[in-house]
């Protein structure tokens, strides 16, 4: 079946309607997803970048079905080694490229939980089963069942942006130290909604 999203407002309302059932058809918003192609006038007033890390920006809520969200990228910028919360998670270039490495789950299935917080006990490298180029307009997707995954940019002089979606939406995720697959949660944060800025709130280190 042929798709025609000529924007990326086109392409947020029949992701509304592909969501409208409890149940997501991977195959059908992978194809919405490649459908659209990028065009900077559309999606430029979200795009916020920082200067020391890949910036979360989010565009839609989905009805609480899903979030759409931008994620800039710096140059060199990487996200940790992550899980998706049980989440399907789709992701859409949109300028640049970036590289996707992904990993097995560590050998307990879950994580290395023998291991100790001065990193001794059974810590074991998470394996590595592929990596890939993602350029413009292309789209891959993931969930916890294919494994865990690090994004990067690898280029040292071009930015990235990247298109993702997660359904169900989710607020906490946990890191990967690749070297001992020990796990630590983390929350998800936003740098800006709807492309207006978030206030920055410092957390304690507990």
């Amino acid at each position: 079946m042929a798709y025609n999203v000529a924007t990326l407002d086109e392409l947020i309302a029949e992701l509304h309607k592909a969501f409208e059932s409890d149940s997501v058809d991977v195959d059908h918003v992978t194809q919405l997803m490649q459908s659209y192609k990028t065009n900077p006038a559309d999606w430029m007033k979200f795009a916020k970048f920082d200067r020391y890390r890949y910036t979360r920006n989010l565009v839609d809520e989905g009805n609480g079905k899903f979030n759409l969200m931008l994620l800039c990228w710096g140059e060199g910028h990487s996200s940790a080694v992550h899980d998706h919360a049980d989440a399907h998670c789709f992701m859409k270039m949109l300028d640049g490229t970036l590289k996707e490495v992904r990993f097995a789950w560590p050998s307990d299935g879950n994580s290395s939980s023998a291991t100790t917080e001065s990193g001794a006990g059974d810590a074991q490298e998470l394996q590595t089963t592929g990596s890939t180029l993602l350029e413009v307009n292309g789209v891959c997707y993931i969930n916890d069942s294919l494994g865990l995954h690090r994004v990067e940019n690898p280029s040292h002089v071009d930015r990235s942006v990247s298109l993702h979606l997660y359904s169900p939406p989710f607020d906490t995720c946990h890191m990967f130290d690749q070297r001992t697959g020990k796990k630590t949660a983390a929350k998800v944060t936003f740098w800006s909604k709807f492309g207006e800025r978030v206030p920055s709130v410092k957390f304690r280190k507990k």
